[in-house]
């Protein structure tokens, strides 16, 4: 019961940061201009369905990642189902009981599939998508800043939401966490690149008014001390 409220507090901080960082985002979008904030941020989901170049770019880089995801989730409950076959030979052949043995061989088997999801190449496919948004960003005229940013959030999206998807639903949980998660952090990422453009912006012109002050000042002192001298 403890366990679940803190999974929701953490739900509910989670989702009050995302609503406060997407706000500041867009004030700092309004504020620094369209030509300076994130460019490949205007590509969203009601693009895919444009019936055309939109639709496209969405279903080859969907296909990518699903085709990827798919390879890393079945080598992985084929690695689970070869080590259930070994342990329950090996049990049976023990002398065990049949339920003994199977649940013996459904523990080695889930112990297996948790090695072989750490030696696999678990990271390939949010690699690929981390990779696919960084040039994606580049080609709609963003900056490497933005890039790097949307690629690396795609990139831990992509692996938090695999992660935490099979831990709930196995296979078909990973592919939807890791295609949802990758989605998420690209949005996070490009959010951060605009709050980070935005406070650069608010540093230079408080620094631009700093230096025009300053510049100004001897010339209203001169002012000031000639307007004394008449009277």
């Amino acid at each position: 019961m403890l366990d679940l409220q803190k999974r929701r507090v953490r739900l509910v901080l989670f989702i009050s940061g995302l609503i406060i960082l997407s706000m500041t985002a867009e004030k700092c979008r309004q504020l620094v201009g369209d030509e300076s904030s994130s460019q490949s941020g205007k590509f969203t989901l009601l693009n895919c369905f444009d019936m055309g170049s939109g639709s496209l770019a969405c279903s080859v880089k969907e296909g990518v990642k699903l085709y990827i995801y798919n390879i890393r989730a079945a080598h992985v409950e084929k690695v689970r189902q070869k080590a259930i076959e070994m342990a329950l030979s090996e049990a049976l052949s023990q002398g065990l009981s049949v339920s003994a043995a199977t649940k013996q061989a459904q523990q080695a088997g889930a112990k297996a599939a948790k090695l072989a999801t750490r030696k696999a190449k678990r990271i390939i496919g949010p690699i690929i998508s981390s990779g696919w948004d960084f040039f994606e960003a580049i080609y709609y005229g963003g900056t490497m800043t933005e890039g790097f940013l949307r690629g690396t959030g795609t990139l831990f999206g992509a692996y938090m939401g695999g992660f935490q998807g099979e831990q709930k639903l196995g296979r078909v949980g990973y592919l939807i966490g890791s295609h949802l998660g990758s989605w998420v952090g690209g949005r996070i990422g490009l959010m951060v690149y605009d709050v980070v453009n935005g406070v650069h912006y608010l540093l230079q012109f408080v620094r631009t008014e700093e230096d025009a002050g300053y510049e100004a000042s001897p010339y209203e002192g001169s002012e000031n001390y000639g307007d004394s001298y008449d009277l």
